[in-house]
């Protein structure tokens, strides 16, 4: 974006939304009057709503938490033009007194702009504790040798869960499962790190694209993987 901007003069606003919002519901325009790194930083999120829907984050009791930038929880979002129902589908949950539960993951700041940390069906739920996937996948891609990365929750005894990270690197690449690890040292907090790690040849996909992580999981299951093990 900043490159676009001071280069080419051509600014880039992120936009949100989803086919039950119709489309549009978020606009990630910045306020006026604010300092260049914080427009920046406006720029980066989700943005906040546009006039018509309403958004929160709500905890797994339904209670709305507080727009303070740190509360990360399941998003909802309802207004004049955000659906209602799903056409044969009555799945408990997916819509509470007016309100549609996204699937996402998320924080909304003290200026209402929504940054989006997950999909809730993609958060490490580790010792009662929630760990960004699409977090760590950020991280892990930082590094020059890396290609792509997939982060999943994968069952473990003592923890409910914890990371697997899956890696494709760079061809000729000599890092190692360990510098990676050490690489997201100064970057999350300790007990963030995951401790099993795989070298893949290629992500796996669904049909339109998207990272598929039922396979990731399912061929962890399955014993697919040459898994690393780093808990130093």
């Amino acid at each position: 974006m900043d490159v676009f901007q001071n280069k080419f003069d051509v600014p880039i606003i992120d936009v949100w939304g989803m086919a039950e919002t119709s489309p549009l519901a978020m606009l990630a325009h910045p306020p006026v009057d604010v300092e260049p790194l914080e427009t920046l930083a406006r720029c980066l999120t989700q943005g906040r709503g546009i006039f018509g829907p309403e958004m929160h984050v709500v905890d797994e009791s339904g209670e709305v938490l507080p727009n303070d930038g740190q509360s990360v929880r399941k998003v909802e979002v309802r207004g004049p033009w955000i659906t209602g129902s799903h056409y044969r589908d009555r799945v408990a949950g997916k819509f509470v007194d007016g309100w549609l539960s996204t699937g996402d993951v998320g924080e909304i700041d003290d200026h209402g702009y929504l940054t989006l940390t997950d999909r809730a069906k993609d958060v490490i739920t580790s010792g009662g504790e929630w760990i960004s996937s699409v977090e760590l996948e950020n991280h892990i891609m930082g590094h020059p040798d890396v290609v792509e990365a997939a982060v999943v929750g994968v069952p473990d005894e003592r923890w409910q869960e914890r990371s697997l990270a899956a890696v494709v690197l760079k061809e000729n690449a000599g890092v190692t499962v360990l510098e990676l690890r050490d690489y997201l040292r100064d970057k999350v907090v300790r007990w963030w790190l995951p401790e099993r790690w795989t070298i893949i040849e290629e992500v796996a996909r669904t049909s339109v694209g998207k990272v598929d992580k039922k396979v990731i999981r399912a061929r962890y299951a399955d014993g697919a993987y040459d898994i690393v093990e780093c808990t130093e």
